[in-house]
């Protein structure tokens, strides 16, 4: 029985890593396996636009630099189209309603009876959940792009697709710290090489037309050229004026700031810059983000007479690393800073992680890991950089313990077997790591007793203040006296140890 593979992707930046992976032979089957079925096996690829208004937005496939990638893919279909008008996001087939679903699919996709080898992204949600569940008797591998396959699976996955995953296959974006993403079901780790990933990264910036996108800088573009993109043979023009990259996330859509917030947290991105002397500055903005969130942005830059841009262009932010002279990435906490530091050597800054550590909510949503990477690896930016330089944690097996650590506080039961892990991280580590852990959490798991005495007992009594209070607000007369001795007792210095 001939194999085909079916890969479903919702980003540019997703079908990159997949177009590296495949180059490095991660999905050729074993050579040491005569009868291995992914030798030889026919590719499609399956476009997702999860926007949530895909019918205005850009997908994938349509972004500058696809036509490039799809070169690895036999087929290129839509998942949207298939099921429409139903959102890929939004649906998930009734379990009585798998076998038809299946065999539309099959039917559609040209699959035939081949044995399906399914490779999908979030596979804890839809559209990969959904599909994965269509194809039953499918092989399924994951791969990963960003921070967040450092961190826990978000919920724990039906028993029936859960156990066919095999492997997780990820970007090298934190070295020496190893995910947790799926790690409940002991699959195996494949490493997408760092040059693979940069060398296609290259090839599409190679091809891209910044020209009407950055100012200043040419096509190269010549008479025989391939649209969108420079003459055979010819180099494009490189942009030699050094630019810091202020990277916008659109922290708003997923209602962890507010949008006058979040024109905060670039406005805080830009005097950052402008203290640390760049002159000439770029925003490039997030694809779904609304344009008056630039609008400040552009004020602020003329109030400071500096060269400024706003990009909105469907290219990926590493074309922009490639082609220009980059003196810094200024982010909160998008995967792009990491991509600059690793993939280009670009000095990289953080802003704003402290907030995003207290409005994370709940303690377990999936961006925790990412933010807690972030803060705990890069500089902060609002720091001088002497200052900044002596907080960043490059002991690789401490933020390996701190990931491992925050990873069980969020998942307990899906990683019970990191307790001793995180039981020894807080004992060792929690005066100088508490800020990523949450007191009362951390009561509840009685994780507590594993923190150093003194810590320990102001946490026990904090909580127990709070309780107090909660019973005064319905009690006040019988209680007032016993929250008085809490906040006597609190108020006390600790004990040295």
């Amino acid at each position: 029985m001939s194999t085909t593979q079916v890969f479903v992707a919702s980003t540019l930046y997703g079908v990159m890593n997949l177009a590296a992976a495949i180059d490095t032979g991660k999905f050729d089957g074993s050579p040491n396996v005569p009868d291995d079925p992914d030798r030889g096996a026919r590719r499609i690829l399956v476009i997702s636009n999860n926007a949530l208004l895909p019918e205005i937005s850009t997908p994938p496939d349509r972004m500058t630099g696809f036509e490039l990638l799809s070169k690895r893919f036999d087929r290129v279909l839509s998942y949207n189209d298939a099921i429409s008008p139903l959102h890929p996001s939004g649906w998930h087939p009734r379990h009585l309603e798998v076998p038809m679903w299946e065999r539309y699919l099959r039917r559609l996709w040209d699959l035939g009876d081949d044995a399906v080898h399914l490779i999908v992204e979030s596979i804890q949600v839809d559209p990969a959940r959904a599909i994965c569940s269509m194809f039953p008797d499918a092989r399924i591998d994951v791969y990963a792009d960003g921070l967040m396959s450092f961190g826990p699976t978000r919920s724990a996955l039906e028993p029936q697709v859960g156990s066919r995953v095999e492997r997780l296959v990820y970007a090298d974006l934190v070295p020496g710290v190893t995910p947790l993403l799926l790690s409940e079901w002991a699959i195996q780790l494949q490493v997408v090489p760092t040059a693979a990933i940069k060398q296609v990264i290259d090839e599409i910036a190679q091809t891209t037309d910044l020209s009407g996108i950055v100012s200043g800088i040419g096509s190269g573009i010549g008479s025989g050229a391939v649209s969108g993109g420079p003459a055979a043979g010819a180099t494009p023009e490189r942009d030699d004026r050094p630019v810091a990259i202020l990277l916008g996330q659109y922290l708003s859509a997923l209602q962890i700031l507010t949008p006058a917030e979040e024109e905060q947290l670039h406005l805080r991105m830009l005097a950052g810059a402008v203290a640390r002397g760049h002159r000439r500055v770029i925003f490039k903005a997030h694809p779904a983000a609304p344009r008056e969130l630039a609008q400040s942005l552009r004020a602020e830059a003329a109030r400071n007479k500096i060269d400024f841009e706003v990009i909105t262009a469907p290219v990926l932010a590493e074309t922009l690393f490639a082609r220009l002279t980059v003196t810094e990435v200024i982010g909160c906490f998008s995967t792009g800073l990491f991509t600059a530091k690793e993939y280009y050597g670009i000095p990289v800054a953080r802003v704003g992680t402290e907030l995003m550590l207290e409005r994370l909510t709940p303690y377990h949503n999936s961006n925790r890991i990412p933010v807690t990477i972030t803060d705990a690896l890069l500089a902060d930016l609002e720091l001088p950089v002497d200052d900044a330089a002596t907080k960043i944690t490059e002991n690789a097996a401490v933020i390996s313990g701190l990931v491992a650590a925050v990873g069980y506080v969020m998942q307990p039961r899906l990683l019970a077997a990191r307790r001793p892990v995180a039981e020894e991280f807080l004992a060792e580590h929690y005066p100088a790591y508490g800020r990523y852990f949450k007191r009362h959490r951390l009561v509840s798991l009685g994780l507590h007793r594993a923190m150093p005495k003194a810590v320990r007992r102001r946490t026990v009594l904090r909580q127990a203040a709070g309780r107090a209070r909660s019973v005064a607000r319905r009690a006040p007369g019988r209680v007032s006296e016993q929250v008085r001795g809490l906040r006597r007792r609190l108020s006390k210095p600790p004990t040295p140890q």
